[in-house]
């Protein structure tokens, strides 16, 4: 797996090449699916490619591109790269400051926004990024009579593309021979848990490797089918959509919205899935709360086959063997109860399910696991080109997300930190030598998570290593741990725990508003707004029960105390948590502090 594999553009041009007028990509505009064809999508990026080229961008200059999932936002990151310029995605739900920290700290050439709304963020910070050579919209909607110099339709754009390569074809071609594996490729800029984002250096090197190296123990063929619809700006989402596919050539769905996920699963049935944890626990709460609502002959029936479900999928991810009789049950309650929820959950056709991004409740992936959903965990962070480790189909262990890629090399430090060394560990981060320097040592990655490898070297993530909370009686206590327990309940979104040079562990709890709504529906609980529905004390007693279950499988100084309902609902754009949906733990605790000591007053 270490020989040079070579670079985006390279892999681009002989897959289109080979697949030619085969689907690359689907689109669903006014109820019908539309088909782009690796001919389509290798041509327009090119006019993109020499668009920009003509326009002035240079090797190694960068580019970047906010909007939403669709065609659009890929065939202008190829054609960025084809052009040898450095793609960067900035997140959709960024309020206008982040975009201009993005474009400002990647001193970005060009600016492809989606439509009036990205635009928008632009006008807002326009006079402080002279740097910018033009804007492109390609969702013109209320645009129609817009009329700026510095802005350009995405259609005007490839008609540019299309002339310059009338009049020298080879233009694209010629500026992609120049790019070397060691060029940058992108700039993915990291969530910002913990502070500013930084721009991680992603070499075609980097992608390349990766896009080979993820699939190499769970294969994957040009037959397949995935769905995109997690941010293109996150490494997850890139490498299915973007690296992965231009590799395996196999089909990508773009989704309409965001409100159509569950609708878009159905009609497509993917063959690939992947998502964050938070997606994969509200397709199981929703299971749960549907059965709520099921006959008793039913729920009867559900539970039965769970229970055998649950059996068969612990032995096997125990390493040890199924009886024939677990079996046979098993393959009764598959034809009886799971085939169909899979049918209904759009998940029939899925021979591999991915949660990465986060750590996903070791419950959840028994749940999927039980019911017949290949679901496996992945780890990485952007700074390794996004996966570290993940088990294979077949061979998936609970609590540890699995072995490390072929051609990944982990050990565990003195101090239990992971480190990770392959040809997917990132240049650096850009403009900031510092932080380069405390995250790269000795050709090791320095993950900042803390964990083992078992005897069957699998790795297990026991915490973020500045996550750890060490007790006032000096214990040390993972909250990640306790937090995934706690968000199996179908109530809770999310849970913060606290107990850092305290005496006990309490935690901070936000509710799953769908589901306790539905409680409070059923069993005539009264509110008006979202506050008074925290602040009820028939919530509080079902939450208290849920934490109270957890408890019960918790040691004594690991047990939540107290804790306190969150009174509103955890937003990207007030800072709480990342557009991935992972809690900002220092931002929140901070935003809800009196709510945290009034935990600890005697």
């Amino acid at each position: 797996m270490n020989e040079v594999i070579g670079t985006v553009p390279a892999i681009f041009k002989r897959t289109a090449e080979k697949y030619g007028e085969r689907v690359a990509m689907r689109k669903k505009e006014f109820g019908l699916w539309h088909d782009i064809s690796w001919n389509e999508y290798y041509r327009l990026s090119s006019q993109v490619g020499a668009a920009l080229i003509s326009m002035g961008l240079n090797k190694g200059e960068c580019v970047s591109i906010i909007g939403d999932n669709c065609p659009e936002w890929v065939i202008a990151d190829m054609g960025v790269q084809c052009s040898g310029g450095v793609a960067v995605g900035v997140y959709s739900t960024n309020a206008w400051p982040q975009a201009e920290y993005v474009i400002q700290n990647s001193e970005s050439r060009f600016f492809f926004v989606e439509n009036e709304e990205q635009l928008d963020k632009w006008f807002q910070f326009r006079d402080n990024v002279p740097m910018l050579k033009k804007v492109i919209v390609w969702d013109l909607e209320g645009l129609r009579h817009f009329n700026d110099p510095m802005v350009m339709t995405f259609e005007e754009l490839l008609d540019t593309g299309k002339e310059i390569l009338s009049k020298n074809p080879s233009i694209v071609e010629d500026r992609a021979k120049d790019i070397t594996p060691d060029d940058l490729s992108v700039l993915i800029y990291t969530s910002g848990t913990t502070g500013p984002p930084k721009g991680a250096m992603l070499t075609h090197r980097n992608v390349t490797w990766m896009a080979k190296a993820v699939t190499t123990d769970n294969r994957i063929y040009d037959t397949d089918e995935v769905m995109s619809f997690l941010p293109l700006c996150h490494i997850f989402e890139r490498l299915f959509s973007v690296f992965v596919h231009i590799t395996h050539a196999y089909t990508v769905n773009f989704i309409e919205n965001l409100d159509t996920v569950t609708d878009n699963m159905r009609e497509i049935s993917p063959t690939v899935g992947y998502a964050v944890p938070r997606i994969w626990e509200k397709y199981l709460s929703s299971v749960f709360i549907k059965m709520s609502d099921a006959t008793w002959f039913k729920k009867i029936l559900f539970g039965l086959a769970l229970k055998i479900g649950k059996q068969r999928a612990t032995l096997k991810m125990s390493y040890k063997n199924v009886p024939a009789y677990l079996e046979t049950l098993y393959q009764l309650a598959y034809l009886t109860v799971f085939r169909k929820l899979k049918e209904r959950l759009g998940f029939e056709r899925l021979r591999v399910a991915y949660s990465g991004a986060a750590p996903i409740s070791p419950d959840v992936l028994l749940f999927f696991q039980s019911i017949g959903v290949n679901l496996i965990e992945g780890y990485g962070q952007t700074e390794g080109t996004g996966v570290t480790c993940a088990s294979r189909v077949g061979m998936v262990k609970l609590g540890t997300v699995g072995p490390p890629l072929t051609g990944t090399e982990i050990k565990i430090a003195d101090d239990g930190e992971i480190l990770v060394k392959s040809d997917g560990v990132f240049k650096g981060y850009y403009k900031n030598p510092d932080s380069t320097a405390e995250t790269l040592k000795d050709g090791w990655l320095c993950s900042g998570d803390v964990g083992i490898i078992d005897d069957d070297g699998h790795l297990k993530i026991t915490d973020r290593k500045k996550d750890i909370i060490v007790t006032a009686g000096g214990k040390n206590i993972t909250p990640q741990y306790i937090e995934n327990k706690l968000k199996f309940s179908p109530y809770i979104n999310d849970a913060i725990v606290i107990g850092d040079k305290r005496k006990f562990i309490s935690a901070l709890i936000a509710i799953d508003e769908d589901n306790v709504v539905k409680y409070a529906q059923d069993h005539k609980v009264q509110f008006s707004t979202y506050k008074d529905l925290t602040q009820n004390s028939g919530i509080i007693e079902l939450i208290q029960k849920e934490v109270e279950a957890v408890n019960e499988t918790l040691s004594r100084v690991e047990q939540i105390k107290k804790f306190k309902i969150i009174p509103k609902k955890l937003y990207e754009e007030d800072g709480e948590v990342t557009p991935t949906m992972k809690v900002k733990r220092k931002y929140v605790n901070e935003a809800f502090k009196d709510l945290i000591e009034s935990m600890y007053k005697r």
